[in-house]
């Protein structure tokens, strides 16, 4: 078995994580075998200013 751990996130400053570009990555990574096993949601403070980012931790995993 193998795992495959990606950070999405919407963009650098600020945004919030659309579902559409959520569904697009989780295709390509299917498209290349890889199966979905969790997801985390996640919060990072911004590196300039207070704003953070939304995004996801997903991991995957393959034979």
């Amino acid at each position: 078995m193998e795992y495959k751990v990606v950070e999405l996130r919407e963009g650098l400053i600020g945004g919030k994580m659309s579902a559409k570009k959520l569904e697009k990555e989780l295709n390509r990574y299917a498209a290349d075998g890889w199966r979905y096993k969790s997801m985390t949601s996640l919060d990072i403070k911004g590196r300039m200013g207070p704003g953070g980012v939304e995004g996801v931790v997903i991991v995957f995993e393959r034979d």
